[in-house]
């Protein structure tokens, strides 16, 4: 049943309006949902009766606050249960079914707020890109093009973002930049 199935095991509820929820763990139970899940396709929700065979090119993690627990302790879990998700559904990778991640950038930046070990989230990632068998879309923001950030952190993830679109672009084998809706080729 694939990403049904996937739910189901993360605890992911669904409501009347076809999105899923999480209400919360070990860390406690809510009756507000800590965060929910939709589907980047239009429009946004899933057919909760048709799931199976379900292909979407992506999901949507997203928390409402204030919601009913601490911002710091929703966050950790929804990127907890995100990361583990991914891993789950790397498996459903096969040729003829593309993934879509969209977007690098975000990922970083909740990596970040996180305090996790960025090198080896980079070097994760990169190790599983090669394994993944059908075609694979990374989406990334490019922030090194505008002015200097004033502030160090800002000043940090513009550099961890370089540094992970850059580890990224080495091993794809194709690389677009889009600027104004206009596609330049920079790899091959």
């Amino acid at each position: 049943a694939g990403v049904r199935q996937a739910f189901a095991s993360f605890d992911l509820e669904p409501d009347e309006d076809g999105l899923f929820h999480h209400f919360g763990n070990r860390k406690g139970a809510s009756r507000q949902p800590v965060f929910s899940i939709a589907n980047v396709l239009e429009p946004g929700v899933f057919d909760v009766g048709r799931m199976d065979g379900l292909e979407t090119p992506g999901l949507c993690l997203f928390m409402r606050r204030p919601g009913p627990f601490l911002a710091t302790v929703a966050f950790d879990l929804m990127l907890d249960v995100g990361s583990r998700l991914a891993r789950t559904l790397e498996a459903e990778s096969r040729p003829g079914r593309a993934l879509l991640v969209d977007c690098l950038t975000l990922w970083l930046g909740n990596l970040m707020g996180a305090g996790r070990d960025l090198a080896a989230e980079r070097a994760r990632l990169l190790a599983c890109l090669p394994r993944l068998e059908g075609r694979t879309v990374l989406v990334a923001n490019e922030v090194g093009l505008g002015i200097v950030p004033d502030n160090a952190a800002a000043r940090a993830f513009r550099d961890h973002a370089g540094r992970l679109n850059q580890a990224v672009a080495a091993v794809a084998e194709r690389v677009v930049f889009v600027a104004a809706g206009l596609p330049l080729t920079l790899k091959p």
